[in-house]
């Protein structure tokens, strides 16, 4: 058309007529190909000899384009006129070239890895936040700021192309709402502490669950937990909080501490002061029923001799009395001058007990020159003779 002499004298009468374009194309092909109404015969057969090459190299070459290979652990997928024919294995394989058929080869092994809640930069710069996808709920009616990542793997490739729109946004998407499920039906402090990474376990689960339920033909290799914590406008006031539950922890260890020290000697000071109050009843009782038959043993006696009993029962009083006490006793008859010495004091000093010097004498008086007074032998012989009355 751009060689048609004609064409430019009609730009001023408008476009050409479509079926004359059309008859002088059908000529020119007619020329080509030797179906003129004139021309020379065998001009036209050297001018088919010399397009057929072209025709078979070009057809080798749209031949060739249908080989492909599927490299281990891909699937190639063979559509023909955009309907699924096959799935090919991994090595060297042909399809029908283009426009017939097409493949699509997927990698099934290859990792590939959602964020949520964040955007990590190029080259690991650093990252960005999403907050609109990284705040959550919590029960106790708390918000936290909770970043994760999702790794994820095809298992199917004919329910990852045909059963999903955008497999990156629909792995997203169900991330995000089993993480809130789970957040939502958990404490605040669970979530940030110690059920981190029982949170993880349990969206891996559900996620996978959800994406079986859409046949995605996506497998979940892996939940991480990136971040998580209160948002940035209360992080002051919640880590005031948290130091004070330490403290109160730390308190508590303290208390602990103290209880376990003070406790096993107070159960061993009891132990003891049982032990002891046990022996002390022990001896006790032992003492009193040695008494007892002491006194049965005495009352035998006196029945069979009571002055005798009696006599020897005073002197052994009078004999205990005396000799726990320092009292000295000096006869005056034996001189006209007295003098008197400090000598239980003397006697401690020199550490002479009286009941030693004493033993001699049942009465606790020295023999040879301390004598008991006139009146204290008058005040003997009364008690002696008020019990024989007594014993009358």
């Amino acid at each position: 058309m751009a060689n048609d002499p004609g064409w430019g004298n009609r730009n001023n009468e408008g476009p050409p007529d479509l079926d004359e374009v059309l008859r002088q194309f059908s000529r020119k092909l007619n020329g080509l190909f030797g179906r003129g109404g004139g021309g020379n015969q065998p001009e036209t057969e050297n001018r088919m000899v010399a397009i057929l090459p072209v025709i078979g190299l070009i057809a080798l070459i749209w031949f060739a384009t249908g080989f492909y290979i599927v490299d281990q652990g891909s699937r190639g997928v063979v559509l023909r006129f955009g309907e699924h024919v096959e799935t090919t294995t991994p090595g060297p394989r042909w399809h029908m070239p283009y426009p017939i058929e097409s493949v699509t080869v997927v990698n099934m092994e290859q990792v590939r890895t959602i964020e949520v809640g964040y955007r990590s930069a190029e080259g690991g710069a650093g990252r960005s936040k999403e907050l609109r996808e990284s705040l959550m709920l919590t029960d106790d009616e708390n918000i936290i700021d909770l970043q994760f990542a999702v790794q994820y793997n095809l298992k199917n490739v004919e329910d990852t192309l045909f059963n999903n729109r955008s497999t990156e946004e629909s792995v997203r998407g169900i991330a995000e709402t089993a993480i809130r499920e789970i957040v939502g039906k958990s404490k605040m402090d669970f979530a940030l502490y110690e059920g981190r990474e029982e949170i993880a376990v349990r969206a891996k689960k559900l996620m996978q669950d959800i994406l079986d339920r859409y046949s995605s033909g996506i497998n979940v290799v892996s939940v991480t937990m990136q971040n998580a914590q209160p948002p940035e406008q209360v992080q002051a006031a919640f880590d005031d909080a948290v130091k004070a539950g330490q403290d109160l922890e730390r308190q508590k260890n303290e208390g602990q501490a103290y209880a376990n020290d003070v406790i096993p000697k107070a159960r061993g000071t009891a132990s003891r002061l049982l032990e002891e109050a046990a022996g002390y009843k022990l001896r006790v009782e032992n003492e009193a029923k040695g008494n007892a038959s002491r006194f049965e043993q005495v009352l035998t006696q006196y029945q069979r001799a009571p002055e005798v009993t009696r006599q020897r029962l005073y002197l052994d009083a009078q004999e205990q009395i005396l000799s726990n006490v320092s009292k000295v006793v000096v006869d005056q008859k034996g001189g006209n001058s007295l003098l008197y010495l400090p000598l239980d004091k003397l006697m401690s000093l020199t550490g002479t007990n009286p009941s030693t010097n004493s033993s001699t004498s049942p009465s606790g008086v020295m023999p040879s020159t301390l004598l008991p007074e006139p009146d204290n032998s008058q005040r003997t012989r009364d008690a002696f003779r008020s019990r024989d009355r007594e014993s009358r």
